[in-house]
C-alpha cells in the first residue's frame, strides 16, 4: 500500500525536522554575512543552503499534519536528509571550504542532527500502519 497512517514518532519527527529546518533556513538567509564571517564559510553557500531549507521546511510541516502520508513521500524526505548529511560532510572532507573550528563544529553538528531526524523518520515509517482502503 502506498498511503499510511503515520505513528506519533513519524509525525513528530517530520514536524521537528520542519521547524528546525525553517529556523535554520531563516538564520542562514538573514545572517549569512555575519555567520559566514564568524564560521569562515562562504556567504553564498549559507544563503543557498538557507534558501533551500525554507520550502523543504514548509513541506515537512504540511506532511506532519496529514491524516495519511504517501510512503514514497517519507522515503523522499529520508533520502533528502541523507543527501544533506553526505553533502555536508563531503564539503569538509574534499576541502571545498576551509572553515574555522566553529565552522567545522557547525557543519558537523547540523549534519548529526539531520542524521538523527532521518533515523527517527525511518523508525516512524517502519512502525506506521498502512491506511485503510
Amino acid at each position: 500500500m502506498n498511503a499510511l497512517q503515520p505513528t506519533p514518532v513519524l509525525r513528530n519527527a517530520l514536524l521537528l525536522d520542519g521547524l528546525l529546518s525553517g529556523v535554520t533556513g531563516l538564520l542562514l538567509v538573514l545572517a549569512a554575512g555575519w555567520l559566514g564571517a564568524f564560521l569562515e564559510l562562504p556567504r553564498m553557500l549559507l544563503l543557498v543552503a538557507g534558501s533551500a531549507l525554507l520550502p523543504f521546511a514548509a513541506l515537512l510541516v504540511w506532511l506532519s499534519n496529514r491524516a495519511e502520508i504517501s510512503r514514497q513521500a517519507i522515503w523522499a524526505v529520508i533520502a533528502v536528509n541523507a543527501l544533506w548529511v553526505i553533502d555536508s560532510l563531503l564539503v569538509l572532507v574534499i576541502g571545498w571550504v576551509s572553515p574555522n573550528l566553529f565552522g567545522y563544529a557547525f557543519v558537523i553538528a547540523q549534519a548529526l542532527a539531520v542524521a538523527l531526524l532521518a533515523e527517527l523518520q525511518w523508525f516512524g515509517l517502519k512502525h506506521s500502519q498502512a491506511a485503510a482502503v
